[in-house]
């Protein structure tokens, strides 16, 4: 284990650690901006909820773009650009005191993350051979939920859900990482892949590559519902914590679950990936969205916080299956010369993300925080939407794998 974390790129490991950093000092405000909205302001269910969806709006607007341009002109420009941008936004949400104001800085948010985190993964792959993107790209997911852990607890004490002061930190950090990767880049950037110098496609040149992808458009589609269920975590649930009446303390109870999520990621990631790492890989995202699935409804029937935690545990297991293949995954389909905009293009199932704190805004609005299964039930099955669309990728992605083999296997049998 040791000789191979020595085999991870200088830049690879910046990546990794400045992605800790930046999640911890995220999920220290974002999570909260729902209840600090709804609380504070006054905004009600649908407000907050079209609030948050703005940042997902934003970033499946661009996400294709971030990818796509970062092939043509290089992921040093367009990483850089991104993280000293996305560190004027947070300052922008600490100096924010009108729902109009959150509403721009949010859109801004979105803009920022879909710019950078496609575009770093898409290095992660340019940097790391083969034989190592796994490891590289769980640990990058490691890293996210390590973050997490004491994020929203630190949080929590610095009053979040009243005060938005942290995005100040958040700030801070995010200029941090921006310096680093100015020095790693001065460093290493020689020895990183080129930008292409053919002649730059259309965008709708790009589009129609991923669209007539028969194995990646599916999954596509099929993400969008998982990203939809997953969405509710942050929005719905939060809102309906605060809301309900019978529980005390709402605000306080979720920030306990944002940090049994990261720390069941993070105890149930190994033995999962290990696992799993030999099946199909389009079956940890039709497991996953079941588990996200079924959690729904555990939300829905808890009554205090031991069934809530069980469904939180349930929910992160999901969670795992689905997130943590999801890299390789894309990788594994892509198209080498399109690699970036695959990456970009996966971006577009954040239209899930638009959808969840909507759809549950809308649902609270009309039942109430009170009634847990009606607002729930709904959530599950438009989560589970998504296992159609799954199972027709995991069926096509066999074919074209089989067909590869066999066509590897004639030519060389012609070599012979």
């Amino acid at each position: 284990m040791k000789q191979t974390l020595r085999h991870v790129h200088p830049l690879a490991w910046t990546i990794i650690i400045g992605t800790m950093f930046g999640r911890l000092v995220t999920s220290m405000s974002i999570p909260f901006l729902s209840i600090y909205l709804t609380k504070v302001l006054g905004a009600s269910p649908t407000q907050t909820g079209l609030t948050i969806a703005v940042s997902s709006l934003a970033g499946v607007s661009i996400s294709f773009y971030g990818g796509y341009i970062s092939d043509i002109i290089g992921r040093k420009k367009v990483m850089l650009v991104s993280i000293f941008s996305w560190a004027a936004v947070f300052v922008g949400f600490a100096l924010a005191g009108h729902l109009w104001v959150f509403l721009i800085v949010n859109t801004l948010n979105g803009l920022c993350r879909a710019v950078f985190e496609p575009t770093s993964r898409a290095l992660l792959s340019d940097i790391t051979p083969g034989e190592h993107k796994l490891l590289v790209f769980n640990l990058r997911y490691a890293a996210v939920n390590l973050g997490v852990v004491f994020g929203p607890i630190i949080g929590l004490q610095l009053g979040s859900a009243q005060s938005t002061f942290p995005f100040l930190i958040a700030a801070i950090v995010y200029i941090a990482y921006g310096l680093v990767l100015v020095l790693q880049f001065a460093v290493h950037g020689k020895n990183l892949p080129a930008p292409s110098t053919t002649q730059a496609p259309r965008l709708r040149e790009a589009l129609a590559v991923t669209g007539r992808d028969r194995v990646f458009l599916p999954i596509l589609l099929g993400t969008i519902f998982c990203v939809l269920g997953y969405g509710h975590f942050g929005s719905t649930l939060a809102q309906y914590l605060v809301l309900n009446t019978h529980f005390a303390n709402g605000g306080k109870a979720f920030s306990y679950m944002l940090s049994l999520n990261a720390i069941t990621v993070l105890v149930v990631q190994y033995p999962v990936v290990r696992t799993f790492r030999n099946f199909p890989p389009v079956i940890p995202l039709i497991l996953g969205n079941v588990c996200v699935s079924v959690s729904m409804i555990l939300f829905g029937l808890a009554g205090g916080l031991p069934l809530l935690m069980f469904g939180v545990v349930l929910f992160t297991i999901g969670e795992v299956l689905l997130f943590t293949m999801m890299d390789m995954l894309i990788d594994r389909v892509a198209k080498p010369e399109w690699k970036g905009t695959y990456f970009g293009t996966i971006g577009f199932n954040g239209i899930g993300s638009i959808i969840a704190p909507i759809f549950g805004g809308l649902l609270l609005d009309q039942l109430g925080a009170e009634r847990g299964l009606p607002l729930f039930i709904p959530l599950a099955l438009s989560t589970a939407l998504g296992l159609p669309f799954l199972l027709t990728a995991h069926r096509r992605l066999a074919v074209r794998e089989r067909s590869f083999d066999i066509r590897h296997m004639e030519s060389n049998k012609k070599v012979v």
